[in-house]
């Protein structure tokens, strides 16, 4: 008897779940947060559009690492003449002074500049940091 009354049971439970659906209809639930993190990425987005800069995970190559400031600045002077279109930065880190260039989105970007750069410098790397996208 219990068997019985036990199948009977999942019967009506099953009849029940299959009445509850309804055909065409969907419900969706969301974080009212998405739509704050949608409207930001469209800031960002028009922010680039607009000339402002946007930061982002990217690439530059170190062509210059030494001890010397007026050699490092030397340097800057030289490669600004030669590509005026390419950004550059100085950094200090105790005790070294790097010369970085360029704001690549890729790997690729990146060493097809080093490629180019080979006739000037010897020694380059390339570093994965925050560039700006103008």
């Amino acid at each position: 008897m219990r068997w019985k009354s036990l199948i009977g049971f999942i019967l009506v439970m099953c009849f029940q779940q299959l009445a509850a659906q309804e055909k065409g209809k969907v419900l969706v639930t969301k974080d009212p947060q998405i739509d704050s993190l949608i409207a930001r990425r469209l800031e960002l987005n028009r922010a680039g559009l607009t000339g402002n800069n946007v930061t982002l995970s990217g690439f530059r190559v170190q062509i210059f690492s030494g001890l010397d400031r007026q050699i490092a600045y030397s340097e800057l002077a030289k490669f600004k003449a030669r590509y005026p279109a390419i950004s550059t930065y100085i950094s200090y880190t105790q005790p070294n002074y790097r010369l970085r260039v360029g704001d690549f989105r890729t790997r690729l970007e990146a060493e097809k500049l080093m490629n180019e750069l080979k006739k000037y410098y010897t020694s380059m790397f390339i570093f994965s940091e925050m560039i700006i996208l103008k």
